[in-house]
């Protein structure tokens, strides 16, 4: 029997068919297994999970007991099993950096955003929550496989590491997004939802806000990450 999600495990699971066969056909070498429902025989992803699993030499087990107790969904038809794995960033690649996130269902979709608008690197910085969770895999689809994701213990330790331009998002910053050239390698920075970036930072390197009214106080830190992504990527 497969027990709950323990941050402290080395294991972790990939809830529902397409995080499953993002999990299988970019991270196959870290699976264990694969639990699939008795009802999702007739389900073409499944197939494809039963086929990929053939293909890469993992176990399939038929459960649905174990499905029923990692899940909440009533049609989940599988689940990958594996060993968390470590993920080094590219240091020729732009980044995006999180400092201190809290919110999983928010991470998850930054890292879908992410693959998205063409960036495969992501650093965090402790505290933050557990990308291996697995409500973070299935709000991100599977993009959590897909991607470089490294924690890193300060923002300190990241400028360290990694020398390059620096954009810091804030809202009280006098450059517009709309306004600023990004020069390569560089890395768009973010804080956390309920805090954001502390002032510290505006010495850290160029500070850019994203425009909003005055009706909110700030975007929900997905959204904002989202807009800054897609205004790279289309390079206006």
């Amino acid at each position: 029997m497969l027990k709950k999600y323990n941050k402290k495990s080395d294991v972790s699971y990939s809830i529902g068919v397409f995080p499953t066969i993002e999990l299988l056909q970019n991270r196959g070498r870290a699976v264990l297994k694969v639990v699939i429902s008795p009802k999702g025989h007739k389900n073409k992803g499944v197939e494809k999970i039963i086929s990929l699993c053939k293909k890469i030499g993992v176990r399939v087990e038929e459960s649905q007991k174990s499905i029923d107790f990692l899940s909440k969904s009533g049609n989940t038809y599988a689940i990958g099993v594996y060993k968390k794995f470590q993920s080094l960033l590219n240091a020729e690649n732009n980044h995006l950096v999180l400092v201190n996130p809290e919110d999983m269902g928010n991470l998850g979709t930054i890292c879908r955003s992410m693959l998205a608008f063409g960036f495969r690197d992501l650093a965090i910085i402790k505290p933050a929550v557990d990308v291996f969770n697995p409500k973070v895999c299935r709000a991100s689809m599977g993009a959590t496989f897909k991607i470089n994701i490294e924690y890193l213990d300060s923002f300190e330790e990241y400028q360290e590491k990694f020398k390059r331009n620096l954009y810091m998002f804030m809202t009280d910053a006098k450059n517009s997004l709309s306004e600023v050239s990004f020069e390569e390698p560089y890395s768009l920075v973010f804080g956390s939802e309920s805090a954001g970036l502390d002032p510290n930072f505006k010495d850290f390197g160029e500070n850019v806000k994203i425009f909003q009214t005055s009706e909110v106080d700030s975007l929900n830190l997905a959204i904002a990450v989202g807009i800054a992504l897609h205004k790279v990527a289309i390079g206006k």
